[in-house]
């Protein structure tokens, strides 16, 4: 269900584009970090699927389009800040375009 006091335009006042963290509802991994401009917000709303807006193409993607490995949106959350977006999901098959099912799969630092 769509909070109908919240005005989506509210999220892009800083910025066409706002990160937005995607996370497996069921067990909290990180899957990936992706950008949402207005109309991929509203997309992702109005189909339960995840849309983004791709910097480095500068169009609209539906991820798992092509690939199948498709993100359900289960909830959104946004931060005190109204600038971040955090969307858990069902995700099918890998999050990651390497075939990892996480982006985050490479190790900077460990204590």
């Amino acid at each position: 269900m769509i909070d109908k006091n919240v005005d989506l335009k509210d999220f892009f006042k800083k910025s066409q584009l706002i990160p937005a963290i995607v996370q497996d509802c069921d067990n909290g991994e990180v899957l990936m970090l992706a950008y949402m401009n207005e109309e991929s917000l509203k997309l992702t709303l109005e189909t339960g699927f995840t849309w983004f807006f791709s910097r480095s193409r500068g169009e609209l993607w539906n991820k798992g389009a092509t690939s199948g490995h498709v993100q359900r949106v289960k909830q959104i959350l946004y931060d005190c800040d109204e600038d971040t977006l955090l969307v858990l999901v069902n995700q099918t098959g890998a999050a990651c375009h390497t075939g990892n099912r996480t982006c985050f799969y490479r190790e900077l630092y460990t204590e």
